[in-house]
């Protein structure tokens, strides 16, 4: 079920990063341009232990413990876990986190995939999102655009397909996925694991995306520019005053937008615990605090901007129909 994303105007680094997707690679090592940061998404995990099906519980699990193992050099403690790797022709990061809520109160909160555009659009980059299609439970229509507020005539439009689900009383697993992007992008993908471990659930986060010669000239010119002086959270080696010094370029693209994700589904599913009436404002309020934890990579607007525009373009996702594709 794979799905096609069709740019309505030249996108901007925050947009395409922003996107929630998954499962891709990575052309070259440059990047793209002020465009390729809201549809980089989501992606499938690094491949599990040959001791357990990799797609299961006991292999998420095995995969958590050999992060877990791992010299950690980026800001988080206990419980969270960052990872993003690049090769020749791909990129993907990936978050390990041990979260406060029961398993048996995550899985319903996120096995219906028409719940999900409620914690995406925490995203400052998501503008819009909404069941489509025939069977809303199998696509997402998704806007992306930079982080300011943005008229739907003016985002990046995404459709998104569900793959089968793996929902059990042990492990779930969400996959969504889009084929083909702007700028020659490709293999869209977001995935979401989830297992109980140790009283607490285990979520494993993952994206990834391929593009070609254009959106890697693209993303090139917004390091150039924009991003120059944009962090992620690993730490590459140590100043003279012994201040950390974080990773630059698209690998520091790909870490923000990874965690920003992160505290979005951390956000959602602890603000289940509140009475409906809520649950929108609790869980925006959680992603700004959390995010504002790590200024330096992390803060774009302030507290009031933030929840002033998604108040608005959540009530908007409610009545307002995207433009025909």
């Amino acid at each position: 079920m794979c799905a096609t994303i069709r740019p309505t105007m030249p996108m901007s680094p925050a947009s395409i990063a922003a996107s929630p997707v998954a499962l891709c690679r990575r052309v070259r090592r440059r990047a793209p341009r002020l465009g390729l940061a809201a549809l980089l998404a989501l992606a499938l995990g690094a491949g599990a232990s040959e001791a357990a099906p990799p797609e299961s519980a006991a292999a998420l699990r095995e995969r958590f413990a050999a992060v877990r193992a791992q010299p950690r050099a980026h800001p988080f403690g206990e419980p969270v876990y960052l990872q993003a790797l690049e090769s020749a022709d791909r990129v993907q990061g990936d978050v390990y986190a041990l979260i406060a809520v029961p398993y048996a109160e995550a899985r319903p909160a996120l096995e219906r995939i028409d719940d999900w555009c409620r914690i995406l659009t925490l995203h400052l980059n998501v503008k819009y999102c909404r069941p489509s299609g025939e069977d809303a439970r199998k696509t997402l229509t998704v806007g992306v655009a930079p982080k300011y507020e943005q008229s739907l005539s003016s985002v990046n439009w995404v459709q998104f397909g569900l793959q089968p689900p793996i929902a059990t009383d042990e492990y779930l697993r969400m996959a969504l996925r889009a084929s083909s992007g702007p700028f020659g992008t490709g293999d869209y993908g977001l995935s979401v694991e989830l297992t109980p471990f140790e009283g607490r659930t285990l979520l494993h986060l993952s994206y990834g995306y391929s593009f070609g010669v254009t959106a890697d000239a693209a993303m090139q010119a917004y390091l150039a520019t924009l991003g120059r002086n944009k962090v992620g959270f690993t730490v590459t080696g140590r100043q003279a005053d012994g201040q950390p010094i974080y990773v630059q370029g698209l690998r520091g693209v790909i870490e923000r937008n990874v965690m920003r994700y992160y505290f979005a589904f951390d956000a959602y599913l602890g603000a289940q615990r509140r009475p409906p009436q809520e649950r929108l404002v609790s869980s925006l309020q959680d992603w700004f605090d959390a995010t504002e934890r790590y200024p330096r990579q992390l803060h774009e607007v302030s507290r009031h901007e933030y929840l002033d525009m998604k108040l608005r373009e959540f009530a908007r996702q409610q009545v307002a129909t995207p433009p025909p594709q």
